[in-house]
């Protein structure tokens, strides 16, 4: 028989997975006011749209597209619903800080298999990520596959940008040896994957990216410990 714990107790959840729902649920529930057509709606329902996250830097980590609700796909990075890009561990969701979303609202009512909408999605995940590459101090972004090049033009429309993490969990999250221990176990896991698979080129690069973020963050928590006279060294 399983001991049962007092009231709820056994139903809660640890207090960061609890957080951290919690603050994308805020997240994709903020009410936007469409700069287009002036409507309001919630940011996770925009069913066409561009996705951006970014890291405890505020540096851009990883592009994506939805033709089904902004709040499914984001979920399904950030709630444990395993994607091609956690499971191959290209993303770690616990990478993730700040989320910016590029909604195409005027696709509201265009099926999913409409070729010129889904054409003007793919033009904006490329416009997107070059943007996000130019601002990028690495110069590139953790996608094992780069968006092709567009076969229509399309303009990057108004964005909504904020923290999805809130200050307790920030806490035990952003100091730095913890995040350099989680950036070497994503970087081993990624070089094991590699090791067991026949995988394309872009794994690799995506390899190279974070082995050059990994270095670059154990650099500053270094220099940031180190006397003057050693880092001149």
């Amino acid at each position: 028989m399983v001991e049962q714990l007092p009231g709820d107790a056994a139903q809660e959840l640890p207090f960061e997975t609890a957080e951290l729902r919690e603050q994308l649920e805020r997240y994709l529930n903020t009410v936007w006011q469409d700069p287009i057509d002036g409507s309001e709606r919630r940011i996770g329902d925009y069913k066409w749209g561009v996705y951006a996250f970014f890291d405890y830097d505020d540096e851009p980590i990883y592009v994506g597209q939805t033709n089904e609700k902004l709040r499914t796909r984001i979920r399904r990075h950030l709630t444990n619903q395993r994607t091609d890009a956690v499971a191959m561990s290209v993303l770690d969701p616990f990478e993730v800080c700040h989320i910016e979303v590029f909604p195409l609202s005027d696709l509201e009512d265009v099926a999913s298999t409409d070729r010129n909408a889904r054409d003007r999605l793919n033009a904006l995940e490329y416009q997107v990520y070059r943007k996000l590459l130019k601002e990028s101090q690495f110069g590139a972004i953790l996608n094992e596959k780069e968006p092709p090049a567009p076969r229509v033009e399309q303009s990057i429309p108004p964005s909504y940008k904020a923290k999805v993490v809130s200050d307790p969990v920030s806490r035990l999250r952003d100091h730095p040896d913890l995040r350099i221990a989680r950036r070497a176990a994503t970087l081993a896991k990624l070089a094991q994957v590699i090791a067991e698979r026949k995988v394309q080129p872009g794994l690799r690069r995506v390899l190279v990216t974070q082995a050059k973020r990994l270095e670059w963050l154990a650099e500053r928590r270094y220099r940031m410990l180190s006397p003057p006279d050693e880092q001149d060294e």
